[in-house]
């Protein structure tokens, strides 16, 4: 590999052309005070951009371009933070903080996405262990980064939270059938085009378009649909369930989609509703749900 490039103002700028997705303010804030400590700790910086989506997707995004060289994209954010480099990290944040100052309204609008988006990929990469899918990794960026669609849903519609509570509460059609029915558009399909924007891993852009298209990926146990997406979709809508994003995102109680795929999707993993329960029930006594924390 190349030596690592030095991140200038116009390289940086580049970079951060057509990235909408917001930083969460408050990580901001605490990876300012890390970088101010006499020795910041790399890791601790690389754990704080982990738990947001629009930081990590950047980061990302700078690793797997045409500058660095890799032979294969990257989805460890670890790895990333460790490649660019304490002094790039920062003029990237410096960047990103100009260029998505945000009101108050939209800070509360967007802090139930924030916190789903957290809980969602910690609790992804716990069942990936625990199913023995061998790259927990993919499945934490994979629950970070599938609604990513949702932020620039609300920025873009007044009415996006109203639309996103009417999809979760009834069974049919699907979410997003229903956003496309009010929206012409959906947040599966926009977070796609923004996880390509990011240049992550194709099978991850893929998961993202399709994470609400389950149902028959599941229940006729389409034989030429990618085995290792399909594990992975299926770690993610675990993971959505037990974290009730119907609720978080959906202010609703019921889980119609999980109704729908839940055991043919345990089936394909191998687990029995008995197993499922009791990996719920572990997940959340270590208490992962709502920490939005992930120990590379």
């Amino acid at each position: 590999m190349n030596p690592t490039p030095i991140l200038d103002d116009e390289h940086i700028a580049k970079i951060l052309r057509g990235i909408t997705v917001p930083p969460q303010p408050q990580v901001i804030v605490d990876i300012h005070m890390e970088q101010a400590m006499p020795n910041p700790d790399i890791h601790r910086i690389a754990k704080l951009i982990s738990q947001d989506v629009g930081l990590s997707g950047t980061i990302l995004k700078v690793v797997n371009s045409n500058l660095f060289g890799l032979k294969n994209r990257m989805a460890s954010i670890e790895q990333a933070v460790q490649i660019l480099g304490l002094q790039s990290i920062i003029r990237i944040m410096e960047g990103l903080s100009i260029k998505s100052e945000m009101d108050d309204e939209t800070i509360v609008s967007l802090s139930r996405f924030w916190d789903s988006a957290m809980d969602i990929a910690s609790v992804s990469a716990t069942l990936a262990r625990a199913i023995g899918y061998q790259a927990p990794d993919r499945a934490y960026c994979l629950g970070l980064f599938h609604n990513c669609g949702v932020p620039l849903l609300f920025r873009a519609h007044e009415n996006y939270q109203a639309v996103l509570e009417e999809s979760y509460a009834q069974p049919n059609p699907r979410v997003i059938d229903r956003e496309n029915q009010y929206l012409k558009t959906n947040h599966a399909v926009v977070g796609y085009f923004v996880a390509k924007s990011w240049s992550l891993p194709p099978d991850l852009c893929e998961a993202i378009a399709e994470h609400h298209s389950v149902e028959n990926i599941f229940r006729h146990r389409a034989q030429s649909y990618d085995h290792g997406r399909k594990t992975l979709l299926a770690i993610l809508k675990m993971a959505e369930h037990i974290c009730r994003v119907h609720l978080t995102l959906g202010n609703h109680g019921e889980d119609y989609e999980w109704q729908a795929i839940g055991p043919d999707l345990l089936a394909y993993v191998g687990l029995s509703e008995l197993d499922f329960d009791d990996l719920t029930a572990q997940v959340e006594s270590i208490g992962i749900t709502g920490t939005g924390y992930y120990d590379h």
